[in-house]
């Protein structure tokens, strides 16, 4: 039960904090060192895919919590990892290409 009220918390922030950074374009969400070297025409771009991947790791975050509560299967963190292992390398590839490196 903690496992399934703790995800769909993290989850949630995760969403909230996707959806905000991807349809609002709200970069300051992310920490001003990384997004330093952004230029203003590719504030949308930057702020979409970050946005996304943020999107991705809350979703895999709520499936583990609600996967792990239906299955009681420690399989359900498979959700978890790869949503994060995605949702990084999306980061990764967002911030190498529009900040020119991770910091």
């Amino acid at each position: 039960m903690f496992t399934l009220i703790f995800s769909l918390i993290l989850g949630i922030f995760f969403l909230g904090l996707g959806w905000m950074t991807w349809k609002k374009e709200k970069i300051e969400l992310i920490h001003s060192y990384h997004h330093t070297k952004v230029s203003e025409e590719n504030k949308a771009p930057y702020t979409k895919g970050m946005g996304i991947a943020l999107i991705i790791m809350g979703i895999g975050m709520i499936l583990t919590g609600i996967s792990d509560s239906v299955t009681g299967s420690s399989y359900s963190w498979i959700y978890f990892v790869v949503s994060i292992i995605v949702g990084l390398f999306m980061i990764y590839r967002v911030q190498k290409k529009y900040n020119g490196g991770l910091f």
